[in-house]
């Protein structure tokens, strides 16, 4: 048979598969995290976080032409992009491992017999679904992000280099490098990953070019390899753009020409350079020099893909985060400075002390005719600094977590050991390895894994190798059991690919130790680069599907190794399908039928539609202030693809600090006006009232808000205090603010109906919550200040209280979002701590305006949605209780009726017990007695499994494990007993009383006696 035309048939074959496999699975709108985002900016080719994905804007753009108009698929068929270059992602694996398998089993010139064929093609069929069904690849194939496309150009340059060494003695066979030098280039425009490769390659290129490996040639291109990939990193993507920058600078500040100008004078001096250069190599005949040279042209060519991030920056669009319309601004966002820097080879442990700082380099921003200085960087300088420092965070949290982790006293100053150690085993041991195992032995659950021990760790599903890390598994908990990310491999696909590695290190130690790099560099090499924080908002576990791509390598050749076991007793043909059956069942079948229903997410519309209830509780042309990137992003998608409530002005609170997001606010975006800034761009300017201090002037009284901010942005040396460094600088000399409120006004714009005049406060009074105004509170106060109630204010429900600014006692809950109002304080509330509602409005909104995401009847709920479900339940738990109080019943039992047709009846961790705990008191007091005792009765269940486990674990452990968890469950417990008691289902207060004192018997050893009342 024709080998090429069979390796092309099955390949496709996996490619199709895999593309129904995601197109099956993929959400059918925006995603959490960043796919909102990119959505977005790719349907209107706007800027998106740092370092930019130009080139992935582009290519999905291309994608959403396939929605005809309908903007509401728009999000579906980036999607479906994201599953396309997944899919075809596996088709190159595929090709990759036939060529290893092929290389390593026929000899040159050898025909290869029907046996042999097949057992190439089932290596490659095993590993490369294998890999289509591993848990991060196979989260990040359905949804539109940056991954997808990035395994792709990683696969694509991995397979040519294959083809250049199988076709490296013909005539023009460096194409191949040529090619691979572009795809990088072009790789850049997507994500830098592809770059990890690079030292893999170099390895190819020195087997196949030298007779005869040497310790020091192997030396030798290690070292060539990590400088090609340094030279790239730092000299392509980041110095070639900081010369222009400089060379701009020059031109304008000392030669007094325009913008530009020194920019194109350094592309005019590049230019000129390669093309001497080249020409000089053909003249000479310098074959090196001049792929070399050409290579590094492409990869520029690839890399332009960013001027389109200029481009578009200059147009001003909606988003555009940092705006990079100049040489310097582009520079800091190439350079990622917006998240600044991390100590990797040397600097301070968490606990080192700051002894001074050290000035650094200028930073330049553009002025009007010129490039102004925006302050020095500098960078502090630290005592008892450390080689290789891994628990560097000073972030209390994280302090806690180190020495924790660590078991260090509170005095310990970490050393080397120390370091290293963090870095064995959590770093690697824990994040790394942990998302290893996930993929190829299984996965406990999809919670967020902080080190508990209960929370998503890895698990084998055979309980004696589970028992030994996590304790006793008899009595596993519902958690577990009923997460759909319960996945159990019995170490199969990793025991294939363990043997596959031994096997190919057995018969081709070259390409093996080719295999093995590509594992480090895109793993190890990034856990060691990144140098990861603890207690990470989300699973990091996409920046490692490098190395996961090279381990289904071996996953496939594994099926080589088990046929020439097999052979032994049967026909090559018979052992070749034997091997493969068996290849298919320990790894890809497995890993499918375990991983689908928690990577199916069909039927589950949560993103999309939080987002529209997010902007649905809000006022015609309200100002919503968000944080995060879940109460952010969905909803730029939504406003910006479907055009859901353009007239909102979305505020992301995180960016607000910045002179560049300022300027949008100040700009109309879709139906929204200018917000009600009164700053002008020379007071908030990179460099200008970054951070004011506060000193406390003793003033009597509550200070009005607009005095305040006109003192703030007073240029009157007067009105300024002395810096340390001898500047002076504006000052906050008082925490108490207020706003005289004018009752007619806010009736006027509708800010109050005029029935609850009553209601109006004769001013707002508040204290400042923070020691300092940074540019975004101010800009925030700004608004307060000026806005005279002609636009609602809103904080999206997941804005830390901290960001309030002290102003709590004036926020009203209308759904997603608490409105601000200026009325009388509710002191009763504010004893009770309990939320204030704007009880009519949330409602209307609960009943008629709100969507649900699917989240009762979908296949499955991540557990960013999971978590949502929290949030809506108490939306709807809090409006029940403020209609019983107001005596509304009928409209109490309507929102428990709505609540039980469209949120899942499923425990989602003890967390749900707490908010059920509170619909079935509501439902108490609406007569509701048989539901409220179903609650009870079954959250008592939950929490006894739920417990019992934990007992079990803490026993084999010899101390208490998920303490919280333990004490949130027992303390609502009690009040589970006392609800019922209380509504006389004595049955019920009995039967959760038994499962108490049983619980607290086995918890008694690690606390206190919890007895209730």
């Amino acid at each position: 048979m024709n080998y090429s035309k069979v390796n092309n048939i099955v390949g496709w074959i996996c490619f199709l598969i895999a593309t129904i496999t995601y197109v099956l699975t993929l959400e059918p709108s925006a995603s959490f995290w960043d796919c909102g985002e990119f959505i977005a900016s790719a349907f209107r080719m706007q800027v998106v976080h740092q370092p930019g994905a130009p080139l992935f804007l582009m290519l999905q753009r291309f994608f959403s032409i396939f929605a005809m108009g309908d903007t509401t698929k728009i999000a579906y068929w980036m999607n479906i992009g994201s599953a396309i270059s997944s899919a075809a992602t596996i088709l190159f694996l595929f090709w990759t491992i036939t060529a290893l398998a092929k290389k390593t089993l026929v000899k040159a010139g050898e025909v290869i017999s029907t046996g042999t064929l097949i057992s190439i093609m089932g290596a490659g069929a095993v590993g490369a679904l294998a890999y289509t069904f591993s848990d991060s690849f196979w989260f990040s194939a359905v949804e539109s992000e940056v991954y997808a496309q990035s395994s792709l150009f990683t696969a694509i340059v991995f397979w040519a280099i294959l083809k250049w060494e199988a076709h490296a003695d013909e005539p023009k066979a460096d194409r191949w490098l040529l090619f691979i030098a572009y795809i990088m280039g072009l790789s850049i425009g997507i994500h830098l990953l592809n770059l990890l490769t690079i030292p893999a390659i170099a390895f190819v290129y020195y087997f196949k070019r030298t007779k005869q490996a040497t310790s020091s040639g192997v030396l030798k291109t290690l070292l060539v390899g990590i400088l090609i990939l340094g030279v790239i990193q730092y000299g392509i993507i980041q110095y070639l753009v900081s010369f222009g920058a400089y060379f701009d600078l020059f031109f304008v500040n000392t030669l007094g020409l325009g913008f530009g100008t020194g920019v194109l004078f350094f592309a005019i001096l590049v230019i000129a350079g390669f093309v001497w250069g080249i020409k000089y190599s053909i003249k000479h005949q310098k074959r090196l020099l001049n792929l070399g040279l050409i290579s590094t042209v492409l990869i520029i060519f690839g890399y332009a893909s960013f001027a389109m991030i200029i481009i578009r920056a200059k147009a001003d669009p909606n988003l555009n985060n940092s705006a990079p319309k100049d040489a310097f601004s582009f520079l800091s966002y190439l350079n990622r400075e917006q998240y600044g820097d991390r100590p990797l080879l040397f600097g301070p442990n968490y606990n080192s002390q700051r002894t001074g700082v050290t000035e650094g380099k200028t930073l330049w921003r553009k002025g009007a005719e010129k490039y102004e200085v925006a302050g020095k960087k500098n960078d502090y300088e630290y005592s008892d600094n450390t080689l290789l420092p891994r628990m560097y965070s000073d972030d209390q949290r994280h302090a806690e977590f180190y020495r924790e982790w660590m078991h260090l006293d509170e005095s310990k100053k970490p050393n080397l050991v120390d370091n290293v150690g963090f870095l064995a085993s959590y770093q690697i041991g824990y994040m790394y390895m942990r998302y290893f195992l996930w993929n190829f032995a299984g996965r406990q659950n999809d919670e967020q894994g902080q080190g508990s021990g209960f929370e998503g760790e890895w698990i084998s599903g055979i309980k004696a190798v589970d028992a030994l890390r996590m304790g006793d598994q008899s009595h596993l908990p519902p958690s577990t059991i009923d997460n759909k990310a319960y996945n159990r491999f019995y170490f199969l696909p990793l025991i294939l690919g363990v043997i596959g590695a031994i096997w190919h290190f057995m018969r081709n130690q070259k390409d093996a130790g080719v295999v093995a790099l590509l594992f480090f560099f895109t793993g190890i090499a990034i856990v060691l680069y990144l140098n990861q924080k603890p207690l990470e908002p989300r699973e990091r576990d996409y920046a490692y599907v490098g190395s996961f791509y090279a381990f289904a390598i071996w996953i496939g050749l594994g099926v080589l190794a088990i046929r020439e076991w097999i052979l032994k007793k049967l026909t090559p043909a018979t052992g070749a399908v034997l091997a493969t059956a068996i290849g298919l069942l320990a790894a890809p079948v497995i890993m499918a039928e375990q991983g689908w229903d928690d990577h199916d997410r069909s039927t589950k519309l949560v993103a999309h539609d939080i987002a529209l209830d997010y902007l649905q509780s809000c006022a015609p042309n309200a100002i919503l202030f968000t944080y995060g990137d879940n109460d952010t992003y969905p909803l730029w998608y939504i406003q910006e693809v479907e055009n859901v409530r353009p007239d909102v002005r979305i505020v992301n609170l995180s960016l607000f600090d910045t002179d560049w997001y300022i300027n949008g606010l100040r700009q109309k975006q879709n139906e929204s006006e200018p917000l009600p800034i009164t700053m002008k761009p020379e007071q908030y300017v990179q460099g200008e009232r970054d951070v004011l201090p506060y000193d406390d002037y003793k003033i009597a009284g509550n200070v009005e808000l607009k005095n305040i901010v006109e003192l703030l942005l007073s240029n009157d040396d007067g009105d300024k205090v002395a810096m340390q460094d001898g500047s002076k600088s504006n000052f906050l000399p008082t925490k108490n603010f207020k706003i005289t409120i004018d009752p007619q006004q806010v009736i006027s714009t509708g800010t109050v109906p005029a029935a609850d005049a009553s209601k109006i406060a004769p001013e707002m009074t508040w204290t400042f919550n923070k020691g300092y105004v940074t540019k975004g509170t101010l800009a925030m106060l700004d608004i307060l200040a000026h806005n005279n109630w002609k636009r609602p204010i809103y904080f999206a429900s997941t804005v830390p209280s901290e960001q309030y600014n002290g102003l709590d006692k004036y926020l009203y809950s209308e759904g997603l979002a608490m409105r601000l109002l200026p009325l009388k304080a509710d002191t009763a509330a504010t004893e009770e701590r309990a939320e204030l509602l704007n009880t009519p409005v949330l409602y209307n909104n609960v009943m008629t305006k709100f969507k649900w995401g699917n989240m009762k009847t979908a296949t499955y709920l991540d557990p960013q949605s999971s978590d949502d479900t929290f949030i809506f339940t108490n939306i709807f738990s809090n409006l029940a209780g403020s209609l019983i109080k107001e005596g509304k019943t009928a409209e109490a039992k309507k929102v428990m009726d709505k609540y039980f047709e469209v949120m899942p009846d499923k425990f989602f961790g003890i967390r749900t017990v707490v908010v059920k705990y509170y619909i079935a008191e509501n439902l108490y007091k609406l007569g509701e007695t048989e539901k409220a005792n179903d609650i009870l009765n079954k959250s008592g269940i939950y929490i006894n499994k739920e417990l019992t486990y934990l007992a079990d674990v803490s026993q084999s452990k010899g101390s208490l494990t998920g303490t919280q968890n333990v004490q949130t469950a027992l303390y609502y417990l009690d009040r589970m007993i006392k609800a019922s008691k209380a509504a006389g289902q004595d049955k019920v207060s009995t039967s959760l009383q038994n499962i108490f004192n049983g619980l607290e018997s086995r918890f008694s050893m690690y606390f206190g006696q919890q007895q209730p009342q």
